[in-house]
């Protein structure tokens, strides 16, 4: 046991004896592996914080369809299921996409309730809107920034309804614990959403609330007894939503891996020739040890420590510096590979979640990749006679 303890530190002298050789080897994998981290990290954040979202959420989400497609639907509908036996709450909720500015930028408007505005958002300037008045709009940070608009600032009317088109008013700048409240939106009353977009008496969805035990019978109720008119209803429950959820994010991370096996590839290749394939003073070292009684099974053994050590060091400094990247510079440059509107330099602060799995991930990669390079160059020098490896 002494004998291959002794035998695995002469890989730990190989690193000190070739101190650039072993710093280019480093700078590999950690060039390969910070941004994979960096983006597993974002994944896993955006991942934990839509199940926090869709369990403090609605226990059912009814919409409309026609035709078996998705539809505005009356808010007549709202009011009887608050009727129904364990509702607790019902609030009608507007969503729709609309272009701003003179680059067309795309936003998100979301209309409820005044009483129903979410807990999570904040003004760091002015207020919410107020029903009852002029056209009141609260605009996330982000979106505030890239359109250049402050509390005070009036937008032009840029919409067609058959109600009168009129001028919004920004009257808050809004920032709120879930990111993606901020990218793209924008929040108002239902009252003014549906005067947007012409939808009186209207609503993209109902959020509805029960009591324990009660999602699931009203839920049937909903789908079996509630039309109104051609429109019939059409409910999602929260383990729907959380069922759908995991399909979203492994589809982007299947992508993204999916392009990520081509960096792993040239990274082997940058391994193989900086650790020694067709190295000159590799091939001359590993001549003399096996000239001075080297076994070829021992220049493996060593081999493997000397890949098991750089491979450690890269995924380690790998680990910290995805990390500074994201809790220090906010994910500057990687956050839009998986939000999709996100600038360069967030305004939000970008969700990440370091967890073990990703960590020894990033290590069997990183040894994967490093053994690649370093055995295989030992392989063809050690098998070799003494004088041809020398030569």
């Amino acid at each position: 046991m002494s004998r291959l303890l002794a035998i695995a530190y002469t890989g730990l002298e190989s690193l000190v004896l070739h101190p650039l050789r072993a710093a280019v080897c480093i700078a590999a994998v950690v060039a390969l592996l910070t941004p994979y981290l960096a983006c597993l990290a974002i994944s896993q954040g955006i991942e934990a914080e839509a199940k926090t979202s869709i369990q403090i959420g609605a226990d059912l989400y009814v919409q409309g369809q026609v035709f078996g497609r998705g539809t505005a639907i009356p808010l007549a509908v709202a009011d009887e299921i608050r009727r129904m036996e364990g509702v607790t709450r019902v609030v009608p909720r507007i969503v729709g996409s609309l272009t701003l500015g003179v680059d067309e930028e795309e936003v998100v408007l979301v209309g409820v309730p005044a009483e129903e505005f979410p807990a999570e958002i904040r003004c760091l300037s002015g207020r919410l809107p107020r029903p009852g008045g002029p056209n009141e709009l609260a605009i996330g940070t982000e979106l505030a920034q890239r359109l250049a608009l402050k509390v005070g600032s009036r937008i032009l009317p840029f919409y067609h309804s058959e109600q009168g088109e009129r001028v919004s008013i920004v009257v808050g700048i809004f920032v709120a614990d879930a990111p993606h409240w901020q990218g793209r939106m924008i929040l108002t009353t239902l009252d003014t959403a549906a005067s947007i977009f012409d939808v009186p008496g209207a609503a993209t969805d109902l959020l509805v609330y029960c009591r324990p035990r009660y999602a699931d019978r009203i839920g049937t109720t909903i789908r079996q007894g509630l039309n109104s008119g051609k429109v019939r209803a059409q409910v999602t429950t929260r383990a729907d939503l959380e069922a759908q959820l995991p399909r979203d994010v492994l589809h982007r991370e299947g992508i993204f891996n999916l392009h990520y096996v081509l960096a792993f590839v040239v990274g082997i290749l940058v391994i193989l020739v900086t650790t020694g394939i067709g190295l000159t003073e590799r091939r001359r070292e590993i001549g003399i040890l096996k000239a001075t009684g080297w076994q070829t099974d021992e220049l493996l053994l060593r081999g493997l420590t000397e890949s098991f050590l750089l491979s450690l060091t890269g995924a380690a400094l790998a680990l910290v510096l995805a990390a500074a990247w994201l809790k220090l510079f906010n994910g500057f440059g990687i956050a839009g590979l998986f939000m999709a509107g996100t600038d360069m330099r967030p305004a939000f602060a970008v969700p990440s979640r370091f967890t073990p799995v990703p960590a020894l991930l990033a290590f069997v990669l990183s040894f994967a990749v490093v053994m690649s390079g370093t055995l295989i160059s030992t392989w063809r020098a050690a098998k070799a006679t003494p004088m041809d490896a020398m030569r």
